[in-house]
């Protein structure tokens, strides 16, 4: 295979990796929470989504938003109801909830939704450029991966309360002598990682089966490139997804694709060790 369709494929799984790890990087860089729930919410993104399309008829693109929103709903709830009560816990204790809460939510899917993978079926036909061969329907999920993650960046660095959240992110006190509701805060925040996993899961869902059998790989993965990019921050988790996607492209030609995650987890191991930090991560946010 032509080194440059590798590349270009690496680029692609990776803006689709970037897009599931946003969200997650979010939660755990601003609550300092590692949300188990991330994988589940992307995969019920991604069944909404066939279900909108596959029932209803909805073109996927104009269900993205929808679903979006309604993750939005669902993580800002849970997180206003249960996990600010213990918020100011140890990691453990959060980790033990948000699992508790995963465990609840993939078995309701499994349930009702069953275990069988779906995909939405877009007949968008293939382009050739410069013998660098692309289903089109994946040059649609690497552009609205790009452009949900690019917005999220547009919206921390820009809008009030992407301000808010940097701020509570950076000292929670200090944020709350100035004003900020911080629980109300860390509610939106978690929403917003929601939001982005279900917006993935929907993106995913356009490209590649969707089943509840994927959640605790979406979730590896977010881990490993929180770790590869940098904690907390955008730009982190968009790094750390297209050298994911790269290095899994690369490494499936090469030494074939059941030890590519394997040479994934092997960077991340050996990032922590030499800058755990991560690629572009800020010192603090280890």
């Amino acid at each position: 295979m032509d080194l440059l369709q590798i590349l270009v494929n690496g680029i692609v799984l990776g803006a689709l990796y970037a897009c599931i790890a946003v969200g997650f990087s979010l939660v755990w860089g601003v609550l300092n929470v590692i949300n188990m729930l991330h994988g589940s919410f992307i995969i019920l993104g991604g069944y909404l989504t066939f279900f909108a399309w596959f029932h209803l008829g909805v073109d996927p693109i104009l269900a993205l938003p929808a679903v979006a929103l309604l993750l939005y709903a669902l993580g800002y709830a849970l997180q206003y109801l249960f996990i600010n009560k213990v918020v100011t816990s140890p990691v453990l204790t959060t980790l033990t909830l948000t699992f508790g809460l995963d465990m609840i939510l993939y078995n309701l899917m499994t349930v009702y939704f069953t275990a069988t993978p779906r995909r939405v079926t877009l007949d968008m036909g293939s382009a050739d450029i410069l013998g660098v061969v692309m289903p089109m329907d994946r040059v649609l999920g690497m552009g609205l991966a790009f452009f949900l993650t690019g917005l999220l960046y547009l919206v921390m660095r820009g809008s009030t309360i992407g301000r808010a959240i940097v701020a509570v992110r950076m000292d929670r006190q200090a944020a709350a002598l100035m004003g900020i509701r911080v629980n109300n805060i860390y509610a939106i925040t978690f929403g917003i990682g929601a939001l982005m996993a279900g917006a993935a899961g929907a993106v995913f869902a356009m490209v590649f089966p969707v089943t509840t059998n994927l959640t605790g790989t979406f979730l590896g993965k977010a881990f490993v490139i929180c770790v590869i990019g940098g904690l907390g921050s955008v730009p982190g988790a968009l790094v750390g997804g297209i050298a994911l996607g790269v290095i899994e492209s690369f490494a499936g030609f090469l030494i074939g694709p059941q030890h590519a995650i394997t040479l994934g987890f092997v960077l991340m191991l050996v990032l922590l060790v030499v800058k755990p930090t991560g690629l572009i991560g800020v010192k603090g946010y280890e």
